[in-house]
């Protein structure tokens, strides 16, 4: 049994989106799974996310994943394998973050449900453990959990903390959703990308090794990479798509480029973040 001594009845939190600044497929293990290099760039802009102490045992969800199976939906799957058995949460969120546009909704919002509820339960769970648990549920959960943009290797587990520069952004987000299994699959895919350097990175190597793939089958994909390079010519898909990126030194040069955008295609901007805003607690 859980003793609560801080009262907190609510807690607010942004379920942050995620870019991959590069991603590099560097070999295929025994078990299946590809081995990668990437860096994750967080993003002020994503999902709200509310979560709400009961006292009575159980979890309960509203909002924009009603559509999603329990087994399937990653808030709940996260929230079970923390959840005391005499204690219950109420959780809503609101999306924003597309599905299948490689911002890492799903596993940033499986993250925030693991910190929060740990928090709100008063669980006193260590780090490592949330870490542990987080990577039960996908390789991109980690480096939502640990809240900071980092170097990516292994299956995207192993993270080291790096400190990027100041940067907007501009986020096209086509009609589309790709299915990752169905990429990472393709015989197309290049899958022996000798590994880089972080200094190698910062000197401007890496590319997204997933997106002549995805180009190939998704015209909408193509259509809007097309069009971001012609305002900033690294601008790449991230993650598995479906969306794309560019990286901007000032705010008002990314708004300027979103202002463009064609009929049809929805675009954000938004600015990188070094680490996760604290979240916001409600008391009795």
């Amino acid at each position: 049994m859980v003793i609560r001594t801080q009262n907190v009845k609510t807690l607010f939190a942004l379920s942050p989106a995620k870019l991959n600044l590069f991603l590099h497929v560097t070999g295929r293990r025994p078990d299946g799974y590809h081995s990668l290099q990437t860096v994750f760039q967080l993003l002020n802009w994503g999902d709200d996310m509310r979560f709400e102490w009961q006292e009575s045992p159980g979890i309960t969800l509203s909002g924009d994943t009603d559509d999603i199976a329990p087994e399937n939906n990653l808030i709940l799957r996260a929230a079970k394998l923390i959840s005391p058995s005499d204690q219950g949460a109420h959780i809503h969120v609101r999306k924003r973050i597309p599905r299948g546009g490689g911002l890492g909704g799903g596993s940033s919002n499986a993250a925030t449900t693991l910190l929060a509820l740990n928090r709100l339960w008063e669980l006193r769970l260590s780090m490592e453990a949330l870490l542990d648990f987080g990577e039960t549920i996908g390789a991109d959960v980690p480096v939502f959990i640990q809240g900071q943009s980092a170097w990516a290797e292994g299956i995207g587990e192993v993270l080291t903390p790096v400190s990027l520069p100041k940067r907007w952004f501009v986020v096209a987000q086509p009609d589309c959703m790709v299915s990752t299994a169905e990429i990472f699959a393709h015989p197309e895919l290049t899958r022996q990308t000798p590994p880089i350097t972080v200094q190698a990175f910062f000197s401007g190597a890496g590319r997204n090794d997933l997106q002549p793939v995805v180009e190939s089958r998704y015209p909408e994909v193509q259509r809007a990479v097309e069009w971001l390079k012609k305002h900033s010519p690294d601008a790449r898909m991230t993650g598995s798509g479906a969306c794309v990126f560019a990286s901007l030194e000032s705010e008002q040069e990314a708004h300027d480029i979103a202002a463009q955008a064609p009929a049809g295609l929805a675009v954000i901007v938004a600015e990188g973040l070094e680490r996760l805003p604290d979240m916001q607690e409600v008391t009795e």
